[in-house]
């Protein structure tokens, strides 16, 4: 019955396929051409938000500015997947001193939550909504690092428009509509939510107008107060009453005054400064931020799929599908077994990105079967944005910032217009994990920009959002365009690989050998030959993430850029 499924979903999407235009040039999948421009450049995945960033470079900011300014608007516009109730990460190429600078904006677990209380309370994970899963955000304290160290003008000035959207509204689009809807039938009962993101008591659906009053007030006072009004004022104090009066609701046992996310816990965040880390491939440097992040793993499997000749097997090939999801497998493992904050857990991240490592995981892989499970290696000891910009002074960003599942964890402060997100559910309660629940520790985190360098020059800014797809997609873009010979559009449009239900990073391990997962744009006869490699084999519509990108031409001193049709998003160049 499943053969058969998937047979009719496979001649479906083959008609979908075949009745398309066909491109003039370049590969029939692309769903545009890329964007080419010399002053500046901007991918987001809302067309307004990538618009703001390119408003903010004329009016003489640079990329650190709209790359904030453009963070803000989607914050308001693409609630679904960010808001400054969330964590950031961000890589910088810095124009003037010609090197890379990774922000490691992720906030902490409350103080006065210990794991004592889930073992008390029976609890075996920690819940993906309410007050528990509710960890500092970081966004805000990140937007001022950033800004404070590369910024040329003032956060008046970049959070503006931002201000304007709020206050007099934006119609929202196609795919943000739709996810929209889905958070509002989960979170519309916790307390200020229904207020803020339903007006009229339902979700905005495509084109309506949406207005947000209370996010507009909020960014006004951090605008004019700097970061300290919301970890240090006003901001922090409406946050911590919230938890107060309402997060006893959805907790079990005594918890005296209800919540643990105190005002204590805002002011004492700071996010860090960190020292990206990068692997080669091919002649490319591929640069990721290091744990409590997973970027590590799109370095393992670029480093394992290095020893492999790629571009031989043909894109789409059984070969080249195998070959990805065992490395993927393999590096899986040890993120779900090593990765965590790196304050709380000794990470032998050396030997993880390590050439030599990758050579000897490399040998577990199997040509001509799946494996249905790996051990992680022995060694000497769930939405998201992303956004790049560009600029004329040679300033390149990668930012990356997320609330978790979607909106987050449903807990929305009054009166202030975004709601706090859940990372906190990615702590394990397993004792003695790398990433075992302890206060004032920052979870395992998903979100993860990228950039790659050449010959010590910037050649890439890009990302791919998508929780566990992220590691993923990064490694998939890098084949395509070095292995396969794609372009940046057509390296973000070329159907995806995703494989799923395995080495969770809260110590879960992989029995079954999961599922692997691909998009229309794979032939049938593909398919079967993974499943007689032993390989679990589903067609699927979404999960694959959503893309941007620049890509900076030395020769020409252009920009490209591109934006996935996945999302609403847009590259746009002047």
């Amino acid at each position: 019955m499943k053969q058969l499924l998937i047979l009719l979903l496979t001649v479906t999407f083959a008609m979908q396929i075949s009745f398309g235009q066909d491109r003039i040039t370049g590969k029939n999948f692309a769903t545009r051409s890329e964007v080419i421009a010399q002053e500046g450049m901007a991918a987001t995945s809302q067309p307004l938000a990538s618009q703001v960033a390119i408003d903010i470079l004329k009016q003489g900011g640079n990329a650190i500015d709209a790359a904030i300014a453009a963070n803000a608007t989607l914050g308001l516009m693409e609630p679904t997947g960010n808001g400054i109730g969330g964590d950031i990460f961000a890589i910088v190429w810095d124009g003037e001193s010609q090197e890379l600078y990774g922000l490691n904006g992720s906030g902490r677990s409350p103080q006065s939550l210990k794991l004592e209380y889930f073992k008390k309370h029976g609890y075996e994970d920690i819940p993906a909504l309410g007050p528990l899963p509710v960890s500092v955000p970081g966004t805000v304290d990140g937007w001022f690092e950033l800004h404070d160290r590369f910024g040329s003008i003032n956060m008046e000035k970049v959070l503006q428009p931002a201000i304007n959207y709020a206050r007099k509204g934006f119609p929202v689009s196609e795919v943000i509509a739709h996810y929209w809807q889905g958070n509002a039938r989960v979170l519309k009962d916790f307390p200020g939510f229904k207020e803020i993101f339903m007006p009229g008591g339902e979700a905005p659906k495509k084109g309506e107008i949406f207005k947000n009053p209370y996010l507009a007030n909020t960014l006004e006072k951090i605008a004019e107060g700097g970061r300290d009004v919301f970890y240090e004022g006003e901001i922090a104090r409406k946050i911590d009453a919230y938890m107060r009066e309402h997060a006893h609701k959805y907790m079990k046992g005594d918890q005296g005054e209800g919540g643990f996310l105190r005002y204590e816990d805002l002011k004492n965040h700071d996010s860090e400064w960190v020292d990206p880390i990068s692997t080669t491939y091919r002649g490319y440097r591929v640069w990721e931020l290091p744990p409590n992040g997973q970027g590590t793993a799109a370095l393992q499997i670029l480093n394992i799929l290095e020893g492999y000749d790629i571009s031989s097997m043909g894109f789409g090939s059984k070969e080249h599908i195998h070959t990805f999801v065992e490395a993927k497998k393999l590096a899986f493992e040890d993120r779900a077994k090593y990765y965590a904050d790196p304050d709380f857990a000794d990470i032998p991240l050396d030997k993880l990105i390590s050439k030599e490592y990758a050579k000897k995981r490399r040998k577990m892989i199997d040509p001509n079967q799946a494996a249905r499970s790996y051990p992680a290696g022995k060694l000497e000891k769930g939405n998201t944005i992303y956004l790049t910009v560009a600029d004329n002074q040679g300033n390149m960003v990668s930012l990356i910032q997320s609330n978790y599942r979607g909106m987050g964890s449903g807990m929305t402060p009054g009166k202030l217009g975004f709601v706090l997100q859940d990372r906190g559910e990615l702590f394990t309660l397993e004792e003695g994990h790398n990433n075992v629940y302890e206060p004032g520790k920052r979870p395992f985190h998903t979100i993860i920009p990228a950039f790659i360098t050449k010959d010590g020059k910037p050649f890439m800014s890009f990302g791919v959002m998508g929780g566990s797809m992220q590691p993923q997609g990064h490694a998939q873009i890098v084949m395509n365009m070095v292995d396969f010979g794609m372009n940046l559009q057509e390296a973000g449009d070329a159907p995806r690989i995703r494989h799923g239900g395995s080495s969770q990073p809260t110590g879960g391990k992989m029995q079954d050998g999961g599922t692997v997962y691909l998009e229309s744009g794979y032939d049938y006869q593909t398919l079967r030959n993974l499943m007689q490699m032993g390989h679990d084999v589903e067609y699927t519509i979404g999960g694959y993430g959503g893309y941007q990108a620049i890509m900076y031409d030395p020769k020409e001193d252009v920009y490209y850029g591109a934006s996935e049709s996945r999302k609403d998003g847009q590259a746009i160049g002047y």
